[in-house]
């Protein structure tokens, strides 16, 4: 059975993007990125920044958030719902391919939840 870790290195894998897995609590559980990307801060952050979005789509009558971008000078961020638990954060270039990036996050929340 696949882990979430072992899913993840697919999106690490690509040029131009780093990743790292947090709880919805805050709390790092897969940071394995470059060296100049704090991701205790990153993960500290993320889940207030996914909370707000979510509550916003919720307001708007749109659902529950799946995939929040934020962009950035130099950065694309994307914070996606892994699981009820897990949350991913991706850092892309802005050179990075983004509808397959996006695509592929989809597919491993499929893949995610038939593991459930």
């Amino acid at each position: 059975m696949a882990r979430l870790r072992d899913l993840v290195e697919a999106v690490r894998r690509r040029d131009g993007v780093e990743a790292i897995v947090l709880g919805r609590d805050g709390l790092l559980v897969d940071g394995d990125t470059v060296s100049y990307l704090d991701g205790e801060q990153v993960a500290a952050h993320a889940p207030a920044v996914f909370a707000a979005a979510d509550a916003l789509g919720r307001a708007a009558r749109a659902g529950h958030l799946q995939t929040a971008v934020l962009e950035f000078p130099g950065t694309i961020a994307l914070i996606s719902a892994m699981s009820e638990d897990a949350l991913l954060v991706v850092l892309a270039r802005p050179t990075a391919a983004l509808p397959p990036l996006l695509a592929e996050l989809r597919r491993l929340r499929q893949h995610l939840a038939t593991l459930a």
